[in-house]
Formats: structure tokens, C-alpha cells, sequence
């Protein structure tokens, strides 16, 4: 049901554990969903045959298949969304804030303009995610949920704009973390903020892909 020349962004939505595969090499499915999957591969120095290999034998492995996303209510969608996306983020994103400020605090010296830089950066997307969130709450979703999503190309258009800057700024954040490798003689702190960054990231590339290859398609094509 795919080749070399579907999108990235299809496959994942037709295929849900996909995500894995792609999350796996490194392979942007949210906002470079729109990428043919040969054109993703190469430019994460990939071979597609590998990654084609891996996604038939991902999803011939399960025993179920996750649910899909494109055929369920708009309503339903957006309210997975909240639940499983939104409400954690207004919990976690302060939490790692606060540990990027210790950790930042206790071991700066270390490698002060790297971790400046990712304090900068940590901040920058909770400030980001805050001010967003509340767009698609308070504007865009109520639009789509009664059924005006055809005229909510503007408000589309300035969330995926959004979208793609948030998602320069997760690559910031692996890059200055190394991958999240965390470093020997790490503290517990430093350990746990590596881990909620990581899946932070993972979190934010199923979110941004919910919305930016399914409802907004959805709601466009209403």
C-alpha cells in the first residue's frame, strides 16, 4: 500500500505504528510530512529500501492495528487531541522548565554557551507552545467542530506556520543534547531532563502530525 514514493505523512496516517519506524531514523512525519518517503530517506542518509523493509515488517508484527485517526469523527479527533496532547503539555512543560533552570544553575559551567543555548531554546518553545495552544482551543477547533473548517484556511495556515518554527526548535534541542546522551556523572536531574526532552519530542512529532496531516487536511477538504 505504499512505495518509495509515498509521503511520509500518508504512511503514517494510514499506518499508525509507522510513527515508530520513522521516529527511529530520525525521519520528520509531522511537519516534513508532505516529503516522498525516498526524498525523507536521503535526507537523513537512509536507505528507503531499509526503512520500506522495516515499515512492512513493523506492521505485519502487531497484532492490532492502532486506530485510524482519518476515519473517525472530527470531533472525536480534536478531542484526542486535547486529552492525550494538550492537557499533559500545560503540565510537563513547566516541569522541565524547572529542570532546565537547576540543571542549567548547577552545571552551566560545564559548558556554559551550550547549555545557555539550551535554556534558551527550552524556553523558547514553552513560550511558543503557551501562546499556541490556546489559538487552536479558543479559535480553530470550535470552527472545525461546527463544521466551518473550509473557512479556517487562515488560522490553518498560522498554526502550520507555528508548527514548522517548533519544529526547528526540537532539532536545537537534540542537537545540543547530543541525542539526549546523557552524559558519565550526570546527576538524577540531569538524567530526568534528558528523558522529558526526548519525549517531549516525541509527543510534539505525533501531535503535529494529528493536526498537520489529518485534521487540517480534513477540515480543508470539508
Amino acid at each position: 500500500m505504499f512505495n518509495a514514493e509515498s509521503t511520509v505523512g500518508s504512511v503514517a496516517t494510514l499506518h499508525p505504528l509507522a510513527t515508530r519506524v520513522f521516529a527511529r531514523h530520525g525521519i520528520d512525519f509531522c511537519c516534513g510530512g508532505g516529503l516522498p518517503l525516498a526524498k525523507a530517506c536521503g535526507a537523513q542518509g537512509v536507505d528507503v529500501s531499509l526503512v520500506l523493509y522495516e515499515l512492512e515488517e513493523e506492521i505485519n508484527a502487531a497484532d492490532t492495528e492502532p486506530k485510524r485517526w482519518d476515519e473517525e469523527p472530527l470531533a472525536d479527533l480534536i478531542d484526542h487531541i486535547l486529552v492525550t496532547y494538550h492537557e499533559p503539555l500545560k503540565e510537563e512543560l513547566p516541569r522541565i522548565e524547572e529542570m532546565m533552570r537547576k540543571v542549567h544553575r548547577v552545571h552551566g559551567d560545564k559548558d556554559q554557551k551550550r547549555f545557555d543555548n539550551l535554556l534558551k531554546t527550552v524556553l523558547e518553545i514553552k513560550s511558543d507552545i503557551d501562546q499556541h495552544l490556546p489559538k487552536e482551543e479558543q479559535i480553530l477547533f470550535p470552527m472545525i467542530k461546527t463544521g466551518q473548517g473550509a473557512m479556517a484556511m487562515g488560522p490553518i495556515h498560522v498554526m502550520e506556520m507555528e508548527h514548522e518554527s517548533l519544529g526547528g526548535l526540537l532539532r536545537e534541542v537534540r542537537q545540543l543534547t547530543g541525542d539526549f546522551n546523557v552524559p558519565e556523572g550526570a546527576c538524577n536531574t540531569w538524567r530526568a531532563l534528558w528523558v522529558a526532552l526526548e519525549d517531549l519530542e516525541r509527543a510534539l512529532h505525533e501531535h503535529i502530525h494529528l493536526e498537520n496531516n489529518i485534521l487540517h487536511r480534513r477540515a480543508r477538504e470539508a
